[in-house]
């Protein structure tokens, strides 16, 4: 199996490099010659953590579990350890397709798509979860864009518990005329989740200054952030179609804008890695821990696909000129 795809637009100036049996990870997206991720060298190759670098992809379920335990519909499930990814405190984080290889189906010059399924790819995890999963995701690079088409399906004969997300690190300054601490981070999000020890207490609380990244955004230099926001609304009462998590880079005139689903993205972490000029803008479709805090739903986002149904969106990462504008839509 080829370890390592490259996709290029028509012009190849831009391109992007998927590590296929590191989670399917996109760890490089370039426009223009400049590096948009942030990855260390070689992980193509094996180095750095699967959660540390790139795109790693988050299913079925973002960020932790508590103590590696919960209950769906009556069935008690202990993750042991060893099995699947850990945050070192003895919580299950990240689930469990980031860090093994993936299976390409599909193939062009600009696109490449793979599928996971619990029970095919990871068979040994396959019990830590009340049923069998599937994830099928199709990169493509267009102009100055990186599109990921997702498609999560349940192929068992129970309903399939889930959560969704992504957690990139993008690579700050945004071009050679600026500077990473002068970078801006934007989120339209008006409330947080309390968190103790990284896992939410179940609390929901209005923004404080800290990570308060509305209007004018937060500075890079003075952000030291792991937090769950939510409450988002670009800027309106009411939610929006779309969900834009923007970069502005005025010295550099640039800006990165992620753009994804507001009706099925409900949180956002953001996450400055320390001694890194990186951030991470992750869009979830629920709250960490909620298969534990409210396996509803309701209020956390958690959710469930039926036997034979599935679940499709796309989240899109575009970049470009910041003065006099945004150039996207």
């Amino acid at each position: 199996m080829e370890n390592t795809v490259e996709i290029n637009s028509g012009t190849n100036d831009t391109s992007a490099r998927i590590a296929v049996d590191r989670g399917f990870n996109c760890f490089s997206f370039r426009v223009g010659g400049h590096e948009l991720l942030d990855a260390e060298e070689g992980f193509h190759r094996g180095t750095g953590r699967p959660s540390g670098h790139g795109i790693p992809i988050l299913f079925p379920f973002p960020n932790r579990i508590r103590d590696g335990r919960y209950t769906w519909r009556g069935q008690s499930v202990r993750m042991p350890d060893g099995v699947a990814p850990d945050d070192g405190s003895g919580n299950a984080i990240h689930g469990f397709c980031l860090d093994r290889p993936w299976r390409v189906v599909a193939r062009d010059a600009s696109s490449v798509q793979a599928e996971f399924q619990l029970s095919v790819d990871a068979p040994d995890r396959r019990p830590l979860w009340p049923t069998d999963a599937r994830i099928s995701l199709r990169y493509s690079v267009e102009d100055t864009g990186l599109l990921a088409d997702i498609v999560i399906e349940n192929p068992g004969n129970d309903d399939m518990p889930f959560g969704f997300g992504t957690h990139p690190y993008f690579r700050l300054p945004l071009g050679p005329a600026g500077t990473a601490a002068d970078c801006r981070i934007l989120v339209p999000a008006q409330q947080q989740w309390e968190l103790e020890a990284c896992l939410p207490s179940g609390r929901v609380l209005p923004v404080d200054s800290s990570c308060d990244l509305r209007h004018n955004g937060g500075r890079f230099g003075d952000l030291q952030l792991d937090h769950v926001l939510t409450g988002l609304t670009n800027g309106t009462r009411q939610r929006p179609a779309t969900l834009d998590l923007d970069i502005h880079d005025n010295a550099a005139d640039r800006l990165v804008r992620q753009r994804c689903d507001a009706d099925l993205f409900r949180e956002v972490v953001v996450y400055t890695p320390p001694g890194r000029d990186a951030v991470c803008l992750e869009p979830y479709t629920c709250v960490t821990d909620a298969i534990n805090i409210d396996p509803g739903g309701a209020t956390t986002g958690w959710a469930w696909l039926a036997s034979g149904q599935r679940w499709e969106t796309r989240i899109e990462i575009v970049t470009g000129p910041l003065f006099p504008g945004p150039v996207v839509d």
